[in-house]
């Protein structure tokens, strides 16, 4: 009886030694799969780490790129919108000014006219881009021997108005006043001063009364000048200014007083050359 009953006991103990054994070997081939699938899973994960962190590397290096040309010190960013999507117009297409320009110091803007010498000086911290592309078209003798075509002599409304590229020649004609360059820009440096927007000697951009229509035309206040604060205080005469008050005194033909009011100058206001320095 005792053999029988070792026989079992020891058939028993075999039968869970190689269930303890499958159950081991099972174990293994578990945390070897695991391993491997975690090893594979960990080598996507770095690899994709590595991609992202080289991505947003170069990111970061063209952000940094692209930020330090715009945002260098001393210069701001301008944009210069094809004149076509504005407002109809004359066009003098001589290309655009740079498009990062500087916002510090000023410049010196010098009409040489039939009348004599007026200077102004233009404000880059103020009027950046107005000054730079002054500068510019200044350089392509964009309104050399033109005329002032557009004068307003009302009580508190004193311009002469200049700036169309068209405008040139004896005499005046219907289309002087829609000429301007292959570009236009935004407003800047608006008038913060609702008592006195425009004071005597300013240097103001004319536009078409929408925003963006800035382009090369500008009038000059001689006296105090109310009006709605849209356009770009360019700068400030220094010299001249007694030039423009005697042609604002003659005052006009009324030729657009039905219109945009004034006429074109009686006194005839003709700029031989332009410079900013």
């Amino acid at each position: 009886m005792s053999s029988i009953k070792d026989r079992q006991r020891a058939a028993a103990r075999a039968r869970l030694e190689k269930e303890m054994a499958e159950r081991a070997a099972s174990a293994r081939k578990r945390r070897q799969r695991q391993a491997i699938i975690g090893s594979a899973i960990a080598v996507v994960v770095i690899a994709g780490a590595a991609v992202w962190v080289f991505s947003a590397l170069k990111k970061d290096d063209k952000k940094t790129t692209a930020g330090s040309a715009a945002t260098a010190a001393g210069t701001v960013a301008c944009t210069w919108t094809p004149a076509e999507s504005a407002s109809g117009g004359k066009v003098k297409d001589v290309g655009t000014p740079p498009a990062t320009v500087p916002n510090v110091g000023t410049s010196v803007l010098t009409l040489d006219t039939n009348l004599g010498p007026i200077e102004a000086t233009i404000d880059l911290t103020k009027a950046p881009c107005t000054g730079a592309s002054y500068k510019y078209l200044a350089s392509k003798k964009f309104l050399d021997n033109t005329k002032c075509h557009r004068l307003v002599n009302e009580d508190s409304f004193k311009v002469l108005q200049c700036g169309d590229p068209f405008a040139s020649g004896k005499g005046y004609r219907d289309t002087d006043g829609t000429g301007g360059p292959s570009y236009t820009m935004a407003e800047e440096n608006l008038p913060t001063d609702t008592n006195n927007p425009y004071p005597a000697g300013s240097i103001a951009m004319a536009n078409t009364g929408q925003p963006g229509s800035t382009g090369s035309q500008f009038f000059i206040c001689s006296e105090d000048t109310k009006l709605s604060a849209n356009y770009t205080l360019l700068g400030k005469i220094t010299k001249g200014l007694d030039l423009v008050k005697d042609v604002v005194k003659a005052g006009d033909d009324g030729a657009f007083a039905s219109s945009a009011g004034g006429g074109h100058p009686k006194k005839e206001l003709d700029i031989k050359t332009m410079t900013v320095s």
